[in-house]
C-alpha cells in the first residue's frame, strides 16, 4: 500500500504533497531537514493522507492534489 499525503508548514504558508510507502519515516525526513525541497519550510504537521493500493494509483492522486482543484481542497482543510 502507498500513502498520498499533504503536510503543512507550521511557520509559513506552504503545503507539500507527496507519496510514500512509509509515512512516519517520510514525515521524519521532512522535519529533520533531510529533504531539500521542504527544508526551508519546516517544521511540518500532517494535514491529510489516504491509502492507495498501487504506486500508479498513488501517483494519480498525488497529481490531483498538486493541481489547482486539489490544492483548493487541501486549503479548505487548514
Amino acid at each position: 500500500m502507498y500513502k498520498v499525503y499533504a503536510i503543512k508548514s507550521m511557520v509559513r504558508n506552504y503545503i507539500y504533497v507527496g507519496l510514500t510507502a512509509d509515512l512516519d519515516e517520510r514525515i521524519r525526513r521532512h522535519n529533520s531537514g533531510r529533504e531539500i525541497t521542504t527544508r526551508a519550510y519546516r517544521p511540518f504537521e500532517l494535514m491529510y493522507w489516504e491509502e492507495q493500493p498501487t504506486r500508479e494509483d498513488a501517483r494519480k492522486r498525488e497529481k490531483y492534489f498538486k493541481s489547482g482543484v486539489g490544492k483548493e481542497f487541501l486549503k479548505k482543510l487548514k
